[in-house]
């Protein structure tokens, strides 16, 4: 008997190309082309079919309308998806499991939307997955972009002179991420790890300074978000507890980036309080306690629509008593003793007094502070009291605790040097000689600022150049090795109260630790 007559598939015989199926399906043409990989058509006479370029866009497109058609509209994970503007071996294994465990170890408490084995799996799957490849990319690129991962030398890709720098080789993949991910449609068809994507892009352009972009991305995730329905409670009801409980977290991470941006950069909010909080039991397998993460969220939740709208000067009317009930609900907003990790601890007392300050801050522009006033939240002094605890707080912790935060923790403690140096310039001090007081306080920020890595090389010029123009005959305390005369002469002031959130570093942290309150102090 002869040998079967090797046949083409449809779409190597439409497009006049050898077949190259080796006795596989898909053949080897439709994997790089991103097509289905069919014997479905019935052979024609020959003759002249078109150039292969129009056939190719014809059957790209009609495939893509077929799936729509028959209710498969999720293109993510096909696995005979097409791999176009993919850099081959740009990331290697090391590479990817070292910042993967690198964000499971420290960014995990208080990013907890992860799972460490749908992780392996989305590994697994990036050679064929447009979605899990951009997805973890971008966790890779985050995690580069902090300023506080350290890499094996062997894991690294190496420049002419030398291994490429941490945040080089991070916007390398982020621009490698983002690109790739332009060749599906994430938009009409979103899931959880669209989402996550977003917000890691997010991350990413926050630590580059790039907040057009920032803001940009983090609009995307919470628009992902809505779309995938996560402000319905009754979207929780359906699927795995795995896949729940990461969704659920994701969506409040997500509140409280939305809110804290938009107090930093008067940005409008989207998302509201409208699911369940967390909880450990929605995941057996959890190890890592959750309270820190929802302490975060409960402090952000008195920053609604109501409060935005004052703060971006959308709306009006505001009585004092509300703001005063608000300085009172953030002041009892976390127990005297935290049982969480101190990474946990250093994000959570920091906002706490941040938030303190900007409520003082709308306080003021509505014209509620008083010098004769009998509740402390309303009185001048109110800002040192913020500073006094902030800078007593900071001394418990670690530097390294306090690095895993990055920008998001510099720009807090910023804000609040700032708010500390104007009410210097405009309040009477009596301070005896051997007293702590406030300019103590401010020489202590410019200190901690100074030593955290990402600070020194922006926000320590703009702290310095603030207290020259604000408080130029004052003796503040100054670091070792800085003059109070170093600061760029082309820094702008409106650039002063400028931020953002986000956090990343080294320390692995999982075992819950008690971090007290700081001690009663009698005020300057």
């Amino acid at each position: 008997t002869s040998a079967p007559v090797k046949r083409a598939c449809d779409s190597c015989h439409r497009r006049k190309v050898k077949c190259i199926g080796e006795g596989t399906k898909p053949c080897k043409n439709c994997v790089s082309a991103g097509l289905n990989c069919t014997y479905n058509a019935i052979p024609q006479k020959k003759g002249p079919k078109g150039s292969r370029a129009k056939v190719l866009s014809e059957l790209r497109e009609t495939q893509r309308q077929s799936q729509l058609a028959h209710g498969f509209p999720d293109l993510a994970f096909n696995p005979h998806q097409h791999q176009l503007h993919r850099q081959p071996g740009l990331m290697s294994l090391d590479l990817i499991h070292t910042c993967v465990d690198f964000f499971f170890s420290n960014m995990y408490p208080m990013q907890p939307i992860l799972h460490h084995q749908r992780i392996q799996e989305a590994i697994m799957a990036m050679d064929q997955s447009i979605e899990a490849y951009c997805m973890i990319s971008s966790l890779c690129a985050y995690m580069l972009i902090q300023p506080n991962l350290t890499l094996p030398p062997t894991v690294i890709p190496r420049g002419p002179d030398g291994p490429i720098p941490n945040i080089n080789f991070g916007h390398v993949l982020l621009e490698e991420s983002v690109r790739v991910r332009k060749s599906y449609n994430h938009v009409e068809n979103p899931t959880r790890y669209s989402v996550i994507t977003s917000f890691f892009y997010f991350s990413s352009y926050l630590c580059l300074d790039k907040h057009n972009t920032a803001w940009y991305y983090l609009r995307e995730a919470t628009t992902h978000a809505q779309l995938l329905g996560m402000h319905d409670e009754e979207t929780y009801k359906t699927g795995d507890f795995i896949e729940s409980s990461r969704r659920r977290r994701l969506y409040w991470l997500l509140f409280i980036n939305e809110r804290s941006y938009a107090l930093h950069k008067h940005r409008p909010i989207t998302l509201d309080a409208t699911i369940e909080l967390p909880t450990m039991e929605e995941d057996p397998t959890e190890r890592v306690q959750l309270s820190g993460f929802i302490h975060l969220v409960n402090l952000y939740k008195p920053f609604d629509h109501t409060f935005i709208g004052l703060w971006n000067k959308v709306r009006t009317g505001c009585l004092p008593s509300w703001l005063a009930e608000m300085q009172t609900q953030l002041s009892n907003a976390l127990p005297a003793y935290l049982e969480s990790t101190e990474v946990q601890a250093v994000d959570l007392r920091t906002s706490q007094q941040w938030l303190r300050t900007m409520v003082w801050q709308l306080s003021i522009s509505h014209g509620f502070i008083s010098s004769m006033a009998t509740d402390n939240t309303m009185s001048f002094k109110y800002p040192i009291e913020i500073a006094r605890d902030l800078i007593t707080m900071s001394s418990q912790f670690s530097q390294q605790a306090m690095e895993v935060h990055g920008v998001g923790l510099i720009e807090k403690l910023f804000d609040v040097a700032c708010t500390l140096t104007d009410v210097m310039a405009c309040v009477p001090l009596e301070q005896h000689s051997f007293d702590i007081g406030p300019r103590d306080y401010l020489g202590r920020f410019l200190s901690i600022i100074s030593t955290l890595r990402g600070g020194q090389s922006r926000y320590l010029a703009l702290l310095l150049q603030k207290i020259n123009e604000v408080l130029p005959n004052m003796a503040v305390p100054l670091p070792r090795g800085l003059s109070a005369t170093s600061t760029p002469g082309n820094a702008r002031l409106e650039d002063l109260y400028e931020g953002s959130t986000a956090s990343g570093s080294h320390v692995g942290s999982h075992e819950a630790t008690p971090f007290d309150s700081p001690p009663p102090m009698s005020m300057p």
